[in-house]
């Protein structure tokens, strides 16, 4: 039922601007906007769009000891980092498996502010503790090759932040948060604001010159840019490793959730491997499709769709991981033959 969703400070911006709402993570969302996914997906790769993330959640953990608390639940190693830089990280089971994957903002000593997926918000705050302010704030994305020119006449201290930097800065009379960060393959920056100044900020943002783009868009550029998405390519069995992503695992650092299970895992070899397939023609690859290799079951679609970029279909999947690139291989969808073969990613390269 919508009336049980929750809503984004930006709900009547996404409203007013005509926009196609959806269920995505227990919120009620923006699908795309009036030129549709395919255009909001070429203007971020020509130029610059404008995504409301607020649905991701946000656990502020602000305490003495927020560094130990950090390194012994997640697996990256903070560490390598400090002070107003950002850094991908994992959140692992006891079996090594993905229970969520998340960004963390070292804003200052002990100030940390760590960005779960929509739906993982919960299980984050039960592993660090600290305080849920999601709703007290809105995440926009600005992301693009022009993403930082047209975001400077409205905030040159956002526009300046550096890739995977943190810094606060001061806009309309409200403290704020940007990062050098996103989900799409090309250069930009999030912000983080309070709810109440959000609406103007969007709005400013809009009247810059950068375009407004919603989930469905956000989807077919993470996929073109073979980011991972929780539930799709990290979730339940699914390691760090099996995803191709054992750089997030700081292995020189004390114990952590999974860590175990991932050094048996390194020790012994990964049985599956994410790989990316490309394949002919419009029609594209979808979620839980069978892949053949040699007209024998291979393996499985986690994600695919049609690229704008390239004008094929494309897919991520588990793999047998011998298999290597330039491999044949055959995607049975719903007893369709699509003809492929596995390729290097990212599908598209920024820019």
């Amino acid at each position: 039922m919508t009336e049980d969703l929750k809503r984004s400070p930006l709900d009547a911006e996404h409203r007013r601007l005509g926009a196609k709402m959806v269920a995505f993570g227990g919120w009620e969302m923006p699908l795309s906007y009036a030129d549709g996914t395919l255009a909001e997906h070429l203007a971020c790769r020509q130029h610059a769009v404008a995504f409301d993330v607020s649905h991701l959640g946000t656990v502020r953990v602000v305490e003495a000891g927020a560094l130990g608390t950090l390194q012994a639940a997640l697996t990256n190693d903070l560490g390598k980092i400090g002070p107003g830089r950002a850094q991908y990280t994992h959140l692992c089971d006891d079996d090594g498996s993905v229970l969520d994957d998340i960004i963390v903002w070292w804003v200052a000593d002990d100030w940390f502010d760590v960005m779960p997926n929509a739906s993982n918000t919960a299980r984050v705050l039960d592993a660090i503790g600290g305080d849920d302010i999601t709703a007290r704030r809105a995440v926009i994305a600005v992301q693009g090759p022009e993403a930082r020119r047209l975001l400077a006449p409205v905030s040159e201290a956002a526009a300046a932040v550096g890739r995977f930097r943190v810094a606060p800065f001061h806009w309309d009379g409200v403290d704020a948060l940007a990062a050098g960060t996103g989900y799409t393959g090309e250069d930009g920056v999030e912000i983080s604001i309070p709810a109440e100044a959000a609406p103007a900020l969007w709005q400013a943002i809009l009247a810059a010159g950068v375009a407004p783009a919603g989930l469905g868009a956000r989807d077919t550029l993470r996929l073109e840019a073979a980011l991972p998405l929780h539930g799709h390519e990290l979730g339940p069995g699914i390691t760090p490793l099996q995803a191709g992503l054992a750089w997030v695992v700081g292995w020189d650092k004390r114990a952590f959730r999974g860590k175990a299970a991932l050094e048996a895992e390194r020790a012994r070899g990964v049985a599956r491997r994410l790989r990316g397939l490309a394949t002919d023609g419009r029609r594209p690859p979808r979620e839980g499709s069978t892949v053949l290799i040699d007209d024998q079951p291979a393996g499985t679609v986690t994600s695919g769709n049609f690229s704008p970029v390239l004008g094929h279909g494309i897919a991520l999947a588990f793999l047998p991981p011998d298999v290597e690139a330039e491999q044949a291989v055959v995607v049975d969808v719903r007893g369709s033959a699509l003809a492929g073969r596995v390729v290097p990613t990212p599908f598209v390269k920024k820019g």
